[in-house]
């Protein structure tokens, strides 16, 4: 049980803050530094779960939508977890009670797949759109991308789980097919990046 009686508390106010097993670290250090990252990843799956909620769907996009947004209520407990593995400094080494496990890799390479399955090959890169709710998964992709650039900046500093690091990385695939599966969902048109338009 958490319990939380102030909200401020002036301790972080000359630039430190407490780590999950109480010691200290500049605001700016790497390990606060990534588990900030995945803090900032998390609140935007809620922005795109509201999107969700907000975007008048057809009718056929009712059971995927209803299955995303349980797919991504799992993923902000799992994101808020391993935000505390990366708080802990000694979570590598079985210290600390939250971390992420393996079985949440694969749970997530299974729902990827299963989103992946009815799309058209790829016959070009695609940019951040499909609608808004492509649009929000693509944010998401690209901060989850920025966690896993911290979650590997820490790692030259401090052992890091293997199982944190194939979470983020798969994660982020993750959110790109959600994308593209978003706008096939809501018959919404890909933007595809087109290599050969006219620059002038």
């Amino acid at each position: 049980m958490v319990y939380i009686s102030k909200v401020y508390t002036k301790f972080g106010d000359d630039g430190q803050t407490m780590l999950a097993n109480g010691d200290t670290a500049d605001k700016d250090a790497p390990r606060v530094r990534a588990y900030g990252e995945v803090d900032e990843l998390n609140a935007t799956v809620g922005l795109l779960r509201l999107e969700l909620q907000r975007t008048p769907a057809p009718e056929s996009a009712a059971e995927f939508t209803a299955e995303l947004d349980r797919g991504l209520e799992r993923i902000q407990q799992e994101l808020f977890d391993l935000g505390a593995e990366l708080a802990h400094p000694g979570a590598a080494a079985g210290e600390g009670k939250l971390r992420i496990a393996e079985s949440s890799v694969t749970r997530l390479e299974g729902e990827l797949d299963a989103f992946n399955e009815p799309l058209p090959p790829l016959t070009s890169f695609i940019l951040p759109g499909g609608g808004a709710i492509g649009v929000a998964a693509h944010l998401c992709r690209t901060v989850c991308r920025r966690a896993e650039r911290d979650a590997v900046a820490l790692r030259r500093h401090s052992p890091v789980r293997g199982e944190a690091l194939r979470y983020l990385n798969r994660l982020s695939d993750y959110f790109f097919v959600v994308g593209r599966a978003a706008a096939r969902a809501f018959a919404v048109a890909e933007v595809l990046w087109d290599p050969a338009r006219d620059q002038g």
